[in-house]
């Protein structure tokens, strides 16, 4: 099965990969703005957004995925840019197939093993999945505010609902297997070296890459650079747009 995807311009090959609980809907507007230079792919990856939905959830097999997309584009190499999970992806993806890529950039995530650290968005997620007659947004909201007080990670996190059928929203992500394979998602990439030109972006006002974790990163990345974004949290492509879009042409284009 082939990943869904959106394509924007002409160019060389850009291709975004969303975090978790995400989708390819969070990267359109700066997608469109790299496409005045590159031909930029977003993608689903599986079981979230529109993509398929499987049992099987870990990095090889998202890498795998991508590999197929790319494959079945008739691409042979390409840029890659992917966000928290989808920075996992990335670089499993460069640890398997580095001659693929040209450039590889990494969104405020390491390869290493993060503890399990989303116990209440699973909670609010499931008890909203418990809801058989919820019928607007606003209700979803104010159910989720029980468990997530911070009103950006619960709109981020309704985007995920859809009309399931008439006066019925549901979650469009498999959150059973999401939630089943969480052990996957939060497990380290492995240690294997990449020659691969890098840039991992951390966000300041995050803690997901810390100054402690940038040696490990360039023994692992030896042609990386890691670039500290000031004041910016774990969504910092959100938080931070024109920056964030400033790196990463600076990064592309040398």
């Amino acid at each position: 099965m082939i990943l869904t995807y959106k394509d924007y311009g002409q160019g060389e090959p850009l291709f975004i990969l969303h975090g978790l609980f995400g989708s390819l809907d969070n990267w359109q507007t700066l997608a469109k703005r790299f496409a005045e230079d590159y031909h930029v792919y977003i993608v689903d990856q599986r079981n979230h957004g529109h993509s398929f939905h499987a049992d099987e959830m870990n990095y090889q097999v998202m890498a795998e995925d991508l590999l197929a997309l790319i494959n079945h584009l008739g691409l042979d190499t390409i840029n890659l840019l992917g966000h928290s999970m989808g920075g996992k992806t990335a670089m499993t993806f460069s640890m398997n197939w580095p001659e693929r890529l040209n450039k590889l950039l990494i969104a405020d995530i390491g390869p290493q093993q993060y503890k399990m650290h989303h116990q209440k968005i699973l909670e609010a997620l499931h008890h909203i999945d418990r809801i058989k007659d919820l019928d607007s947004r606003k209700k979803a909201d104010q159910l989720m505010s029980e468990f997530i007080d911070e009103p950006g990670v619960r709109m981020f996190l309704l985007k995920n609902l859809h009309w399931k059928e008439k006066g019925q929203l549901a979650w469009r992500m498999n959150l059973p297997v999401i939630s089943e394979n969480m052990r996957h998602i939060v497990a380290s990439v492995g240690t294997e070296m990449v020659h691969v030109p890098s840039l991992f972006l951390a966000g300041g006002a995050s803690d997901y890459i810390t100054a402690e974790d940038h040696m490990m990163i360039q023994m692992q990345f030896p042609q990386s650079e890691i670039i500290e974004m000031m004041g910016a949290g774990h969504w910092l492509h959100a938080e931070q747009p024109d920056e964030f879009y400033q790196l990463v042409t600076d990064f592309l284009s040398f």
